[in-house]
């Protein structure tokens, strides 16, 4: 790492102030352009009665900064992704139907809140300067609803994000469960699997694909919390201490351990600000992953 020396023939002990570091400029794009830093002194030596100060340096630092579009961000998961990401000073915009949400928190008032829908929005705009994007889209119906909501909708933004020249996307899909054909062929699970390709296609070494299982946490739903993790942290507790018995259980996969929503979320945004973190990840690789950048 390299050291900037100001005024080397002054001892260490003449600076009675400390240095002023000034950012003259702070340029966000997806290219990740370096940032332009203004540094100056003020000292004092024992045989100089006054201040001095020099002059500003224009210094320019390979500073890489952040800026996220997350799809879905009013959701139980994508609301926390939004959460976690303002608390790691990472730009947020989201993109949902409903928009802002109804309710309040400090975080909120960070995040840029966009009303539409993927199959309709301006991706020139919502994608703008973005060095990610991370999807939480998916949900249950009939046959076309799933298939839409959890393959064509992500395949769609995968797209646009690859057109646009984001760098990074980060798609929210399922655990792989050892369920009958029956249920596997069903549009919930070809729909998230054909958008997991699309992911690994289209970014090979930045695209990430997490699969969590069961996801629990306080979900607010029309402004009331249902508290799913009243069930789910006993329930992936006592999961993981038999973890080694029911692996020798025929169909043991289905015992698949919950996931925290806020274990996902940190993951997530560890997938965003690693460049070494790409492919697809399991449950125990998201709770490592949030560790990583869990405060």
């Amino acid at each position: 790492m390299s050291s900037l020396a100001l005024c080397p023939s002054m001892p260490v002990s003449a600076f009675r102030k400390p240095i002023a570091l000034h950012r003259s400029a702070w340029w966000r794009s997806s290219t990740n352009c370096p940032s332009r830093i203004r540094v100056s002194s003020r000292y004092v030596a024992p045989n100089i009665s006054q201040d001095s100060s020099s002059a500003p340096i224009d210094v320019v630092a390979d500073v890489k900064t952040e800026r996220i579009v997350v799809l879905g961000g009013t959701g139980f998961v994508g609301s926390a992704i939004c959460k976690a990401a303002v608390s790691k000073g990472i730009e947020v915009v989201s993109v949902s139907r409903s928009g802002r949400p109804s309710y309040s928190d400090p975080w909120i008032d960070q995040v840029t809140w966009t009303a539409g829908d993927v199959f309709y929005v301006r991706w020139d705009e919502v994608l703008a300067g973005a060095t990610a994007v991370v999807s939480t889209l998916g949900g249950f119906g009939n046959e076309e609803q799933m298939k839409r909501i959890n393959g064509e909708a992500n395949i769609l933004a995968v797209g646009a994000a690859k057109d646009y020249g984001v760098p990074k996307f980060v798609l929210i899909s399922v655990h792989d469960y050892n369920l009958p054909s029956f249920l596997l062929s069903s549009g919930y699970f070809t729909g998230k699997r054909k958008a997991e390709s699309e992911v690994l296609s289209k970014y090979p070494t930045s695209g990430v694909v997490l699969r969590p299982a069961f996801i629990y946490g306080k979900r607010k739903v029309d402004g009331f919390e249902i508290p799913l993790d009243l069930i789910g942290e006993p329930l992936e507790r006592l999961l993981l201490a038999a973890e080694g018995f029911i692996k020798s259980l025929p169909g043991s996969d289905l015992l698949a351990p919950p996931v925290s929503v806020d274990d996902v979320a940190f993951a997530a945004i560890n997938a965003v600000i690693d460049d070494d973190f790409f492919g697809v990840f399991t449950i125990e690789q998201i709770r490592e992953a949030a560790a990583k950048v869990r405060i």
